[in-house]
């Protein structure tokens, strides 16, 4: 049975790379939402859009991050993080920004974006949750590898929280 995922990203950069590990069909994840209906959730303020991410993580499993050059440091990748972790569900990172997006163009790597998120003990969740960088620069070869790897890393982040 596949695990249920929230796919955690910059929408705006990163979206047809996140897209491109979502139609491998490993992982059952969230529905995509279109930037018109993720501009009328925002058109609905804080709270519409805190609801909206609560209910999309709701029945999840594990929350991945898909990091990208600006991925780190985003208010609502930070709350989805954050909200991931407090109720109990597996969390890890992965690296995509080798990807090609529909430009056909790659980015730079960008920061942990759990390096800024401090735990009650004041260590970073950064010390707590694994990042995955795929060792290769070809979008191929980085693709392949995230595909080959991804349900091994949900299971770890899963067990990791166990």
């Amino acid at each position: 049975m596949a695990r249920k995922a929230f796919f955690s990203f910059h929408f705006d950069n990163d979206c047809h790379r996140v897209a491109q590990i979502r139609s491998a069909g490993l992982i059952e994840g969230n529905q995509t939402v279109s930037d018109n209906d993720w501009e009328a959730v925002k058109r609905g303020g804080d709270a519409a859009i805190r609801q909206w991410i609560d209910g999309q993580l709701y029945g999840k499993s594990v929350a991945i991050v898909m990091i990208g050059a600006q991925t780190a440091g985003r208010r609502w990748i930070n709350y989805e993080i954050e909200k991931a972790w407090n109720d109990g569900k597996g969390v890890f990172g992965v690296y995509i920004h080798n990807l090609r997006n529909l430009s056909g163009n790659q980015a730079s790597k960008g920061a942990n974006p759990f390096a800024s998120i401090p735990l009650a003990n004041g260590a970073k969740l950064s010390s707590l949750v694994r990042t995955y960088d795929p060792p290769f620069y070809d979008s191929k070869d980085v693709y392949g590898y995230i595909t080959q790897n991804l349900s091994n890393w949900v299971e770890v982040a899963i067990s990791d929280r166990s």
